[in-house]
């Protein structure tokens, strides 16, 4: 990998992560498009870059995360869920799924479908009050179950997370701050157990390559945090369901013809 695609990549990824447009997919679909040949080290290489990503929500709501123990016991009963069944199909997600580009276009094109019949129907309750603490932990394991099926890519795990929190009733606000913040221990085990699997001697380029990709990822994570939370102010996810499906339609028929 050279240092311009890993530039490239690390803006994919920070841009994307916490979209509800799967910034794995985003990732695989970028590296098949800028010929990046499969390795083991470019696997590991877009799910560890997103440390990246999860350091600016760390930076970003650090006093919020710190300001509530139960807050965060709540993040760690929603990721339970992720982590038992990450644990047992990490082997079968990685060796088949990662490199799947059927897989990854269906999954976007049926998401996107989701999205939009979803926020089409959805109702909020006006009622409830913004506010991170009003999640319940039975919400929180329910969350965590919705989180889980990001584990095939192209699903994305934002998406799934605040559909999920959406449908129980959670406040649009809340639900996509609560995605940021479980994202801070799902993507760092995602990154541990897959360095323990798949333990790698890396060479000094790609240090280098990774290094560009963890700090591109960390700048530009920043902005599309602060863009969701704006966006989400006067809109719905219809767009991003739109842009899923002609992205996931897209990448099928360049597969198939």
């Amino acid at each position: 990998m050279t240092i311009l695609q890993a530039i490239i990549l690390g803006i994919v990824e920070g841009l994307t992560e916490f979209l509800p447009i799967s910034s794995t997919a985003h990732l695989i679909i970028t590296s098949d498009l800028l010929r990046i040949p499969s390795s083991d080290f470019l696997k590991t290489f877009e799910i560890s870059i997103q440390l990246g990503a999860i350091l600016a929500v760390v930076v970003l709501y650090w006093k919020k995360i710190w300001s509530s123990w139960s807050l965060i016991w709540k993040i760690g009963a929603a990721f339970i869920p992720t982590a038992i069944l990450g644990l047992i199909f990490y082997k079968i997600i990685k060796t088949y799924l990662m490199d799947n580009l059927i897989v990854i276009a269906s999954a976007l094109l049926l998401g996107g479908v989701i999205l939009i019949v979803f926020e089409k129907y959805y109702k909020p309750k006006e009622d409830k009050e913004d506010d991170l603490k009003t999640i319940t932990y039975p919400q929180a394991i329910i969350i965590g179950l919705f989180q889980s099926l990001a584990m095939i890519p192209g699903v994305s795990r934002a998406a799934a997370t605040i559909i999920g929190g959406l449908s129980l009733g959670i406040r649009r606000k809340t639900i996509v701050e609560f995605s940021f913040l479980l994202a801070i221990p799902t993507m760092l085990a995602a990154t541990v157990l897959d360095v323990y699997k798949t333990p790698l001697t890396l060479t000094n380029q790609e240090i280098l390559v990774w290094s560009i990709g963890f700090i591109l990822s960390f700048i530009t994570a920043i902005i599309g945090v602060k863009f969701l939370i704006k966006f989400i102010q006067k809109n719905n996810f219809i767009p991003f369901g739109w842009y899923r499906i002609v992205l996931g339609g897209a990448v099928l028929l360049w597969v198939l013809i």
